[in-house]
């Protein structure tokens, strides 16, 4: 109920106006209870946070388990980050992020919950290009901070401007050369004699 409350008071008035009060108010209950359970406003914040991010890992995660190739790894990137525009999610995330500049502490309280993130991306480059020649070309930890910033960046901008254009032209981009790749990587490599 109150984790719920929060997750719905960052999306709807920021960082900033995400007050015990205003999550007691959402939550139908008193602002103490926002202390006794959690100790604090930032505690529960962090509880809000962590429940978006595990819901919305275990959605990557499935979606990833599916994909069998680049291409298919893309268009589930597309389909998830519409999923994260049209619910709000990264809101969260952002306001968080925003609300880490003016909180002691919590600027690494975030940064650790990122981290899973970094690992999920890494895990799935790992395993999407274990069978290519790309697999030599950058370490799956590199890459993944690149896609996790890339993919922060573009929900962040898509949701500021309300245009959301651009961020999927470039999953159009990033489609056409993952097949490219694709193609790429199915040519046979000869050896020639000296």
């Amino acid at each position: 109920m109150l984790v719920g409350a929060t997750i719905e008071a960052l999306r709807e008035e920021g960082f900033s106006g995400t007050s015990a009060r205003e999550i007691a108010r959402r939550a139908g209950c008193n602002q103490g209870l926002v202390f006794y359970h959690f100790g604090s406003v930032t505690n529960l914040l962090l509880a809000a946070l962590d429940e978006v991010s595990a819901l919305r890992l275990a959605r990557y995660q499935g979606a990833v388990d599916e994909a069998d190739d680049l291409g298919q790894l893309v268009a589930t990137a597309e389909s998830v980050f519409v999923e994260d525009l049209d619910a709000g999610f990264i809101s969260v995330l952002t306001e968080m992020m925003a609300g880490a500049s003016s909180t002691p502490g919590l600027g690494a309280e975030v940064a650790a919950r990122i981290a899973p993130w970094r690992l999920f991306a890494a895990d799935a480059m790992r395993d999407t290009l274990a069978d290519t020649p790309f697999a030599q070309l950058v370490a799956p930890e590199e890459l993944a901070h690149a896609v996790v910033a890339l993919y922060l960046g573009l929900e962040m901008l898509a949701h500021l401007d309300g245009d959301r254009s651009l961020a999927l032209a470039l999953f159009e981009r990033a489609r056409q050369i993952a097949g490219l790749l694709g193609a790429l990587s199915a040519v046979p490599v000869t050896k020639e004699e000296p």
